[in-house]
């Protein structure tokens, strides 16, 4: 069975008081389209086609996928407008599943089994306790689905129905080809409704089945930013479930943010306010503590991050402890055994086992060796003012405290480098180097006292 999806994004969405288009809103850093795509890819579609129409040639460049099939829909004329400026590229296909980019948490399974009822249409609905707003599914004394109408429509009798339509549907494509060119606009918004091809397919005697999601949220749509928000709590609270049920700690599920593919090993504990970005693996038995944000980042075995870190396209080897207050910055990575401490910053730097930087320190462009220690306040010089510039520092060094290590540099292994120095020159192993002017007192010398107003 060849199917064919079309994903309808071309709506406006005023509601949401926004110049981004509405579909480009993003749920976990994701524009909510995008996860209707990768639902849909799930489902190995031969076609899948999106139909734009407001903000269409903003929507194209933020959602690059070049298998997609854009389709424009330059007027807003109903949704069963919008599948028809879609037909033309299907005509491959056996089956048609229409889906919505403003409805994100839509689930494979769920589709899959709508994609498998032996019917003509399938329709996806729910249940609810509020159905204001929505469609109603119609039946008859039989239980049978024999038309979609929508509350602008609706008799008094019909407005008590509480199963909605969700607007997700599958339909054979030989029969869609034929409703379709039939659905007219004499209603009261005068749009082309998608839903009307119930009833013709009610009058040539198909069986219009129903297929429920396992919740409601997989079909709940955005129309502004509080929907937007409740479906973004509803994606974190099942992101952190899952993690949950893995053997992961988190001290409170409504307060952490997970934004991309993440791995996360067994007893790891992630406190409040985490955030978990891009591709991020975590191993075993790692402690993140609160504040944290990690992206695109791998995190070994065993390591603790404390506090209020940002770690992003990095490594920290396994037994590492990073933070409080430090940021880790894309090319560094960390051997194991290290420690970073608070309001370090290290960026483009390879750091071997055992070795520290504790305090107050900038370290980037550089190369560490083994076992080195590097003293509070300490600055790796890398930019002249144009280019960038390493820093080497061989095994088992000692920086002291305050010192400027100005790159191109080497410090040659077992080096001891004085507090308070500036260090322009290669330095030989194993010898203490330090710079600094002699020390001097001047006499009658008086400190300034602040002028009365």
């Amino acid at each position: 069975m060849k199917l064919g999806v079309v994903i309808l994004a071309a709506g406006q969405g005023t509601r949401m008081k926004s110049s981004l288009p509405k579909v480009l809103h993003p749920i976990a850093g994701k524009p909510m389209l995008q996860h209707v795509i990768d639902c849909a890819r799930h489902l190995d579609p031969l076609q899948v086609v999106v139909v734009y129409g407001h903000g269409g040639e903003r929507v194209r460049e933020e959602v690059s996928d070049p298998d997609l099939i854009w389709a424009e829909q330059a007027e807003q004329l109903g949704t069963g407008h919008a599948v028809e400026q879609a037909m033309p590229f299907l005509q491959a296909v056996d089956k048609v599943l229409v889906l919505y980019g403003d409805v994100p948490l839509i689930q494979a399974d769920t589709l899959k089994t709508l994609i498998a009822c032996e019917t003509d249409l399938a329709l996806l609905t729910v249940k609810l306790n509020d159905p204001s707003g929505y469609g109603r599914i119609v039946r008859d004394n039989n239980d049978r689905i024999i038309s979609i109408v929508e509350q602008k429509d609706a008799l008094p009798e019909q407005l008590t129905i509480n199963e909605i339509n969700t607007g997700i549907m599958c339909i054979r494509h030989e029969p869609l080809s034929r409703w379709i060119s039939r659905i007219e606009n004499n209603n009261a918004q005068q749009e082309f409704y998608l839903t009307d091809i119930v009833a013709f397919a009610v009058d040539d005697k198909v069986n219009v089945l129903p297929v429920h999601p396992e919740t409601e949220s997989e079909v709940s749509g955005v129309n502004d930013r509080l929907q937007l928000a409740a479906l973004e709590r509803e994606f974190q609270q099942k992101q952190a479930e899952n993690l949950m049920r893995q053997g992961v700690t988190i001290i409170d599920p409504e307060r952490i943010d997970i934004r991309g593919d993440i791995v996360v090993g067994k007893d790891c504990l992630l406190d409040i306010n985490v955030i978990l970005e891009g591709d991020v693996s975590i191993g075993e038995g790692v402690n993140i503590g609160a504040n944290t944000i990690i992206k695109n980042s791998r995190i070994d075995e065993n390591v603790n991050i404390l506090e209020n870190c940002v770690i992003e396209n990095a490594i920290i080897g396994a037994s590492s402890k990073v933070g409080p207050f430090a940021r880790i910055r894309p090319g560094t990575e960390l051997a194991g055994n290290n420690h970073i401490g608070n309001f370090v910053e290290l960026k483009n730097a390879r750091v071997d086992k055992g070795s520290k930087v504790n305090h107050l320190s900038y370290v980037g462009d550089s190369e560490i060796g083994k076992t080195v220690n590097i003293g509070a306040g300490t600055i790796t010089c890398n930019y002249d003012g144009a280019n960038k510039h390493k820093t080497i520092i061989g095994d088992n060094s000692f920086i002291g405290s305050n010192t400027a290590l100005v790159a191109p540099i080497i410090v040659n292994k077992g080096s001891t480098i004085g507090a308070g120095s500036v260090i322009t020159r290669e330095t030989p192993e194993g010898k203490l180097t330090l710079t600094r002017a002699k020390q001097i007192t001047i006499q009658n010398w008086k400190r300034p006292v602040k002028q009365p107003s």
